[in-house]
């Protein structure tokens, strides 16, 4: 196996103190962390290497004494670390805390380092679905929805205590919200950071809890609301309601609710876009000489004009008939296919007329 420069790869001296390696680290690391723009993954798994070793006093020796192969000398050193872990410790996976001091909620910017955990309590988004009807989704609607979800109590309005009761600093984090403790990794003993079992991360605690909710703040609970279908929603879109979704404990910020909508299909009418298309039927008379058919539209029925010598498959464009355009009031056209229906039998008479009319065509 090659040698490694730890040095090198960490960009100090040789005789670079235990703070200058560790910024040394810090601004290597923020450089290639593969979560970040131009971000390498092997680049930066050679400076965590690095830094594994030259953090470490004992294993700094070693290498200095018998290079990166120092752990077949007998050094001990069992290859470095575990690198998922590593990876979710630095996306703040669990615990934020790192190794060797180090916090990497700080260094990579997704919170710990004795931070209060209760500002990102959040509730659970919740996905429902909604059908409408087709000329619903193209003119709007309102429509009651009936969620069971979990909603701030009631009876305590969210803090989880009796009423009447008393919070108090919490004596297992000392109102931190966190708790340290000691961990063994493949780095050895490391310190963890963790939300507070007892407060929940509020650094606070009732003496007695609420009966009503059991001290959580939340209960679950049957909704009924209104919502608005905005016109000329499509298939299969969401509708977001901030803060509808579901109460978070101890006073914590709501979720969203996602509304999906399954537009119900309808029958003789196809939608592209905000335009639809319908057909209608006319004989080979309508077809030669013009005529006016009734024909279905959203807006219920209506005469459309066949202009005289209209073909087979012909689309006439009816302006302003289609679905109405999102967070606007003009609309979308209709598009009405006409098909020409040749009878396949005729009568003596008719078979007559058609012949001399061959002749004069």
């Amino acid at each position: 196996m090659p040698e490694k420069d730890y040095y090198k790869i960490l960009d100090v001296d040789k005789k670079a103190t235990t703070d200058e390696i560790k910024r040394a680290f810090k601004k290597s690391a923020m450089q290639y962390h593969p979560d970040r723009p131009g971000g390498d993954e092997k680049k930066f798994k050679e400076i965590n290497e690095a830094y594994q070793i030259l953090s470490d006093t004992t294993k700094r020796q070693q290498y200095d004494q018998f290079g990166s192969n120092f752990e077949q000398q007998g050094g001990g050193f069992n290859g470095g670390m575990n690198w998922e872990d590593f990876m979710n410790a630095t996306r703040g996976g669990g615990n934020s805390q790192g190794f060797a001091g180090f916090d990497f909620g700080d260094l990579f910017g997704f919170g710990g380092g004795g931070r209060n955990n209760q500002q990102d309590n959040r509730g659970r988004d919740i996905q429902v679905d909604v059908d409408v009807e087709f000329k619903e989704a193209a003119f709007g609607i309102e429509k009651t929805l009936k969620i069971r979800k979990q909603t701030k109590c009631s009876v305590c309005h969210g803090e989880g205590t009796e009423p009447g009761s008393k919070l108090e600093t919490c004596h297992t984090c000392k109102g931190q919200g966190q708790v340290r403790h000691q961990q063994q990794t493949f780095l050895g003993s490391m310190s963890m950071v963790s939300t507070c079992p007892d407060c929940q991360g509020r650094g606070k605690k009732a003496d007695k809890a609420c009966k009503h909710c059991g001290g959580d703040g939340v209960v679950s609970e049957a909704n009924e609301m209104n919502i608005k279908i905005p016109a000329g929603i499509n298939n299969g879109e969401s509708i977001r309601l901030t803060g509808q979704g579901e109460a978070a404990p101890h006073n914590g910020g709501s979720g969203d609710l996602y509304v999906r909508v399954r537009v119900l299909p309808l029958h003789g009418f196809h939608r592209d876009g905000f335009d639809i298309y319908t057909e209608v039927e006319i004989n080979f008379t309508q077809a030669v000489l013009g005529d006016k058919v009734e024909i279905e539209t959203l807006d219920g029925s209506a005469k459309l004009m066949i202009p005289e010598g209209t073909q087979s498959e012909q689309l006439i464009r009816l302006k302003g008939k289609g679905i109405t355009h999102l967070g606007r009031t003009s609309r979308g056209d209709q598009y009405v296919k006409v098909k020409v229906m040749v009878p396949k039998k005729v009568n003596k008479k008719l078979k007559k007329m058609l012949e001399e009319m061959r002749e004069m065509l």
